[in-house]
């Protein structure tokens, strides 16, 4: 039995991770700033041992990974800035190589190491690399786009209108994959470090265009979906570095090779979109309020 200490407990990421950890019979030091919130909550109650650990303050990363045998590490620059991930993946890393880890899983994105020039690819590879120099043992998972972004803010709020707006080409392939899979993947590389250790992976469970993807929301939802491409201008306005991401994803695209990941580990249970829009409360969902009037 592991103990694994896991960043972003609260998150979709790290929570996943978590529960999967702990459905296994692992122990789980949920790491979060805020240990009393709802979601603390529910891991408390799952059997996690929830902890109070700020990046920002190097004695509360000490105390919270004393002890522990890994480390599931998870950083963003939404919320602040892609120079404050980099600073605050580094201060984790070196706590975690203070603390004598025997296994450290950094999930980054898909294609950072490339030279995308994406800033939140950019600042996530900075980890990386100081991650391979910091004599731990280590494994980094690079998760390809995100399926359950399709269920929240401004995509939910075209769905509602019976629109998949999306800032792509219709006919571009892109590699998915839901949080539920990447705490998959992650508890299972903690599990097998032995296996994984210094393996840079991306991943991915599926591959679908903008058209596929609003055919299959149609199933789901119960009600037509049409795509329409965003312009990158319009996503500019509100984010520079998600069009940089959006070009690239239309130009260079996330060439990951799932059917490779689904025939090595299978144990993963890889979740195709079809299977993960089949899983949404859509009616909950698109009767929640608008994110953005």
């Amino acid at each position: 039995m592991l103990t694994v200490a896991v960043t972003g407990a609260t998150g979709a990421q790290g929570g996943a991770t978590a529960r999967t950890l702990l459905a296994a019979g692992h122990q789980v030091r949920a790491l979060t700033r805020r240990p009393a919130s709802p979601a603390a909550d529910t891991l408390r109650r799952l059997g996690a041992d929830v902890r109070h650990a700020d990046f920002e303050d190097r004695a509360s990363l000490d105390a919270a990974l004393a002890g522990a045998d890994s480390l599931f590490a998870v950083t963003t620059p939404f919320g602040t800035d892609t120079a404050t991930e980099t600073r605050q993946g580094t201060a984790l890393v070196d706590a975690a190589a203070a603390a004598r880890l025997g296994h450290i899983v950094f999930t980054s994105a898909a294609h950072a190491d490339r030279g995308t020039g994406i800033p939140h690819y950019e600042s996530k590879y900075l980890v990386e690399r100081h991650l391979r120099a910091a004599g731990v043992p280590w494994t980094v998972i690079a998760p390809a786009a995100f399926m359950d972004n399709y269920a929240s803010g401004w995509t939910l709020d075209g769905l509602r209108a019976g629109a998949f707006a999306w800032p792509m080409p219709t006919g571009r392939p892109l590699t998915l994959i839901p949080a539920a899979d990447i705490g998959a993947f992650a508890a299972l590389v903690l599990r097998r470090r032995e296996d994984f250790a210094g393996q840079r992976l991306d991943i991915a469970s599926d591959e679908r265009t903008p058209e596929e993807i609003a055919q299959i929301l149609t199933a789901a939802i119960g009600r037509p979906v049409t795509h329409q491409e965003v312009p990158l201008a319009q996503v500019r306005t509100y984010s520079a570095d998600l069009a940089a991401m959006f070009a690239y994803f239309a130009t260079s695209g996330l060439d990951v090779d799932v059917a490779a990941l689904r025939r090595d580990h299978p144990e993963a249970g890889w979740h195709s979109f079809a299977d993960w829009a089949a899983g949404q409360d859509w009616p909950a969902l698109l009767s929640a309020a608008p994110a953005h009037r």
